[in-house]
């Protein structure tokens, strides 16, 4: 039983941490689009702060990408957790897969 609970937390943590990725992604092309338009101004403080803001950019863009990197292999390593557990239990494994599909049509049908 622990095994599946393990299982749907990893695949939860998964999917929350693509989400997270993909809206520092956005926020990261907002930020960079922000300081594509104030470029025209070349004032001294706003130029300093344009300069520093591109820099955490560059520094954040590194940072996600190698958190990327780790996200990968941790989703390979719960899928071949997932793979093998299936290999070794084939009937829990399509018991767990009929009631999930039936908590999931009674959560459509009460729409």
């Amino acid at each position: 039983m622990t095994a599946k609970k393990s299982t749907i937390h990893h695949e939860e943590a998964q999917i929350n941490s693509e989400n997270l990725i993909g809206d520092f992604k956005a926020l990261m092309a907002d930020a960079e689009d922000l300081i594509k338009a104030t470029a025209s101004h070349e004032d001294g403080p706003l130029s300093a702060i344009r300069s520093k803001a591109l820099d955490t950019l560059n520094n954040a863009k590194e940072s996600l990408s190698s958190v990327e990197g780790t996200l990968t292999e941790k989703a390979k390593v719960v899928a071949e957790g997932a793979d093998e557990f299936v290999h070794r239990n084939p009937w829990e494994a399509v018991g767990v897969a009929a009631g999930l599909g039936l908590l999931i049509g009674l959560f459509i049908r009460r729409r």
